[in-house]
This record gives C-alpha cells, sequence and structure tokens, in this order.
C-alpha cells in the first residue's frame, strides 16, 4: 500500500463564537439549578448519538464548568467529575468514553485546541494540558499516589500525595501511554505509543519505551546534542 499526506483537520479549524441561544442557556442553568440536577441532566444525555445530544452535553458541560470555550466537542460517554474545577478552551475535542476523574479542590486546564482520543484516561486533580496538545486513544495521566506508609496498614488507607501534571503546548503523546505523577511533557515533544513516562520530557524531545527514555531531539534529527 501507498502511503499518503493529507492536510491536518482539528487543529487548523477556526473557532466560531457557539450560538448565542446556548450560551444564554447554560448561563439560565448555572444560575437556576443546583449542580446536582446538572450533573444528573448531563448523565442523562451522555450517549444520545445526535446533534440533540451533542448540544445538551455542551450546554450542561459549559454550565458545569470553571471556563468552558466555544467549539468544544463533547463524545458519547464522556465522564466528568467534579467538572466545576476545569477551564477547557476553544475548539477542544473529547473522544468517547473519556473519564475525566477530577477533585473537588482540584485545577484542570484543557488548553485550546487540544485533541483527546477515545477511552482515555485524566487524574485531573492538578494538571495542565497546553494549547495544541494531541493525545491518543486510551493514554492515561496518574497524579497521585499513596504514601505507603506506615507500612502496617493497607495502602489504599494511606495519605493520598497529588503531583502536578503538565504538558505543554503542541506535544503529541502517543497510543496508550501513561503519564505518572508529577511528571512534565515539555513543549513540540513526542511521547511514544505504549510509553510509561516517569521523569521529566524536555522540549521537542522525542521519549520511548518503559519506562521511556530520551531517544533524540526533533531539532537535531542526527542525536541529543
Amino acid at each position: 500500500m501507498t502511503e499518503r499526506v493529507v492536510q491536518a483537520v482539528h487543529g487548523l479549524q477556526a473557532v466560531a463564537p457557539d450560538p448565542a441561544d446556548e450560551i444564554v442557556e447554560s448561563a439560565r442553568l448555572r444560575a437556576s439549578e443546583p449542580r446536582e440536577a446538572l450533573l444528573e441532566r448531563y448523565a442523562a444525555a451522555l450517549w444520545i448519538d445526535s446533534a440533540t445530544g451533542a448540544r445538551a452535553r455542551r450546554v450542561l458541560l459549559r454550565a458545569l464548568c470553571k471556563a468552558f470555550g466555544n467549539g468544544v466537542r463533547i463524545g458519547l460517554g464522556v465522564l466528568v467529575l467534579h467538572p466545576h474545577t476545569f477551564e477547557i478552551g476553544d475548539a477542544v475535542f473529547l473522544g468517547s468514553q473519556t473519564y475525566l476523574q477530577g477533585r473537588h479542590d482540584g485545577h484542570c486546564l484543557i488548553g485550546a485546541h487540544t485533541w483527546i482520543g477515545p477511552q482515555s484516561y485524566f487524574d485531573c486533580r492538578d494538571l495542565e494540558l497546553g494549547e495544541y496538545v494531541g493525545w491518543g486513544p486510551g493514554g492515561k495521566v496518574l497524579g497521585s499516589e499513596h504514601t505507603g506508609l506506615p507500612v502496617e496498614m493497607p495502602i489504599i488507607q494511606t495519605d493520598l500525595v497529588i503531583k502536578p501534571v503538565r504538558v505543554g503546548r503542541g506535544a503529541d503523546i502517543g497510543v496508550n501511554a501513561v503519564l505518572l505523577p508529577g511528571v512534565t511533557v515539555g513543549e513540540g515533544a513526542i511521547v511514544g505509543a505504549n510509553a510509561v513516562v516517569t521523569r521529566d520530557v524536555p522540549p521537542y524531545a522525542i521519549a520511548a519505551g518503559v519506562p521511556a527514555k530520551v531517544l533524540r531531539s526533533r531539532r537535531d534529527p542526527v542525536g541529543l546534542s
């Protein structure tokens, strides 16, 4: 088979303002209905595979989130825990069956034009994805871990340590990759499919493997200097 090169779509789309009636409806719902009622309505719209369902998810998530941009697309079955801590930028795509696990006092920022593939999982207790991030289907972020101390206690009963995870602008995370607590993936970096990132990845580096290792720099095709 012959490979083809075609123009990108998602990252080049212009952002148009969402319809005024959607903005007004979201504001009305935010002001008039309790959060639990909005969450129930969002849950009812999770699997409606139509323009009506897509609109309902958009309207309700805008009413629930701390900030919500224009042109956001929300797939089927996208679950968001504690959406009041989320800031979602313009033209973000959330693939079907993605789970965004926030925390009541957490912080989650998803930058404009970021594309998140289906069936991804995010520990969003302290997470920032920059603008134009590409996130492969099935990718995962773990942003917290138990201390395991004292050792006599079941680990699940020990204190939880929340560590910030950051992904820089324009980075690309491969299919089924895993980012562990406290790591930063730099601007323009590439993380390979199935990689497990246990330490920071420098800007414009290419990292792959388990655990992930930096292979080279995108700015130096011959090798890292």
